[in-house]
């Protein structure tokens, strides 16, 4: 009996820990392939950046202009003169796959350029979740996004990483095309836990655009629980578009904007709301911003501020100012 009962145990452990991991990453909930679980947001934007620095230290010079040209740009209450009021921009996807998962379907490829329009013009449905108190710096970009075309390439590579290897067809990956008027997103198996990545306003063309985890691009086809409603590319784009994390990058760092309250550090998961900052002033943290690492459902705004330091690259002397006339 003391053999059975040990069994018995054995066995109920074994059960639990199944059960345990199971509630972690419902088997039936990941893409053919993929045995990588993703318990965390994780962007390696400033880790890019970062590289980049040491590889082209002139690339400094060019974001200290970027900068002052967007202060002179706010500074003046800049308004830029366009057709419709809306920046109409054209986008390029690249799907770079290895598995027949990773070559997402054109539906989901459409999906996710609906999530950016949704997002970027404060017509997503989740938009009232918006607490009372930042309703007022919710706000539209005003940029619109249409798809041109996607790129699909064949490869041999399981995953790509961080060296921009995929945007470059000597090593294995698909070019960007002509960056100057198009944004060039690419879908493909990142690696190393990561969900996507972008290149700030700035860089070089051969490497600029945005990168996304296959299972994390668009809400609909083959992806993965709680990045399953496009954000991730949201949250990249505004990268792309000079938008800093709110935390920024640092203990209560300075995003750059004056209307994302301070916050501690990046917030996972879905945070409930208040979250007070103990960061100076100790104030609410706005934790459902795009530019937080908040799960997909539960980011859905941008403010006035990043609206305005998004708009300024835009403005004639800014670095995407191709992209507006």
């Amino acid at each position: 009996m003391k053999k059975i009962s040990a069994s018995l145990i054995i066995m109920i452990l074994v059960i639990a820990a199944c059960q345990k991991e199971h509630a972690k990453a419902p088997l039936g909930s990941l893409p053919e392939d993929q045995t990588e679980i993703i318990t965390q947001r994780k962007c390696a934007t400033n880790e890019v950046f970062d590289r980049q620095l040491k590889e082209d230290p002139s690339l400094q010079k060019r974001m200290a202009d970027i900068e002052q040209m967007t202060r002179n740009f706010l500074a003046e209450k800049g308004k830029l003169r366009l057709v419709n009021g809306v920046i109409t921009i054209p986008v390029v996807v690249h799907v770079v796959y290895n598995s027949n998962a990773e070559n997402i379907s054109a539906a989901q490829v459409q999906s996710q350029i609906d999530v950016l329009n949704e997002d970027f013009n404060k017509t997503n449905g989740d938009r009232s979740l918006v607490p009372a108190e930042f309703t007022d710096e919710q706000t539209s970009i005003g940029i619109k996004f249409v798809l041109d075309r996607v790129i699909r390439l064949k490869t041999n590579k399981k995953s790509w990483g961080t060296n921009d290897a995929v945007k470059k067809s000597q090593m294995g990956g698909s070019n960007p095309v002509d960056p100057s008027t198009y944004l060039n997103m690419w879908a493909c198996n990142l690696g190393q836990g990561l969900l996507g990545y972008a290149q700030f306003p700035g860089g070089s063309a051969s490497t600029d655009g945005v990168v996304i985890l296959y299972s994390a691009f668009g809400r609909t086809g083959t992806l993965i629980p709680a990045y399953d409603r496009g954000r991730t590319a949201t949250h990249e784009v505004g990268h792309w578009m000079n938008l800093r994390h709110i935390w920024g990058d640092a203990n209560c760092g300075n995003d750059l904007v004056a209307d994302t309250p301070p916050a501690a550090t990046a917030n996972y998961g879905c945070p409930a709301y208040p979250k007070r900052s103990t960061c100076s002033g100790n104030l609410n943290e706005m934790t459902m911003n795009y530019m937080d690492y908040s799960d997909d459902a539960c980011m859905y705004m941008f403010t006035n501020g990043q609206k305005g330091r998004t708009l300024a690259i835009f403005a004639p002397g800014g670095a995407r100012y191709s992209m507006a006339q």
